[in-house]
């Protein structure tokens, strides 16, 4: 992963992420993918991932900004790649993302362009123990008839992603992507190392989608996901965006 010579616009730390991940037909996709970017695909499949996590130890430019350093997140997110001087870039594209904060997601807006909003947000960790045993997170956002969760159980230790594997795939990709009104692109990257995972025991989501993400996606994200696990997470840098000229 190639390093980029510029100061981190945000540092955090990204924990005990439940990652859900469906497989979609592309043409669901294809509108949304920003220009520059293709759809990426894992062994001819494509994917969508509901993905919940603690946002922690946020700092914007290096500073601490009281009551906004901690706090969750739930995005839906899909995955493409670009091919930038012969190396390819693989990224991710959000449909939306939830936090708690107004200015959270004011500056996310503000400065990359994303399709934040702030909804009321709960989460519940059952943590490892130095014995092993159950790992659980969940995430809850929205209130009475609109209220969603997301939540993954897991057992055991958690290992590496396998070389290769749909969990690698899902959590190894170092860049973001973002449309403008004008058609053009932003591009960032975030740096992070790999993260060890949990196989989920059990997961589910629940919500009303159509609410949520629009009809679209009501008949993808009603089924059981195709796989479902829990990354343990890591600090992470993200880099500030860029925008793209056209690259036929």
């Amino acid at each position: 992963m190639p390093v980029t010579p510029t100061r981190p616009f945000l540092t955090a730390e990204w924990k005990y992420l439940v990652m859900l991940n469906y497989a979609v037909d592309p043409a669901l996709l294809a509108h949304l993918a920003p220009a520059c970017t293709v759809i990426d695909q894992f062994e001819g499949r494509t994917y969508v991932s509901i993905v919940g996590f603690r946002f922690l130890r946020t700092r914007v430019r290096g500073l601490w900004i009281p009551f906004h350093s901690d706090f969750d997140e739930v995005n839906l997110r899909f995955y493409v790649k670009r091919i930038h001087e012969g190396a390819v870039r693989r990224g991710v594209v959000f449909v939306r993302e939830i936090v708690p904060r107004w200015a959270v997601a004011k500056v996310a807006q503000w400065f990359f362009h994303e399709n934040y909003i702030a909804l009321p947000m709960q989460h519940r960790l059952q943590e490892p123990t130095s014995e092993g045993g159950r790992v659980s997170a969940e995430y809850r956002w929205g209130r009475g008839a609109r209220a969603c969760s997301v939540r993954v159980e897991s057992e055991g230790e958690p290992r590496l992603a396998g070389e290769g594997s749909l969990e690698q795939f899902i959590t190894e990709h170092y860049w973001g992507y973002g449309a403008l009104p004008d058609g053009r692109s932003l591009e960032y990257q975030v740096e992070h190392v790999p993260w060890r995972v949990w196989t989920a025991a059990h997961a589910r989501f629940q919500g009303n989608v159509e609410w949520l993400y629009g009809p679209q996606f009501a008949s993808s994200l009603a089924k059981e996901p195709d796989s479902a696990f829990l990354a343990e997470g890591s600090a992470v840098s993200v880099f500030p965006a860029r925008r793209l000229r056209w690259e036929p």
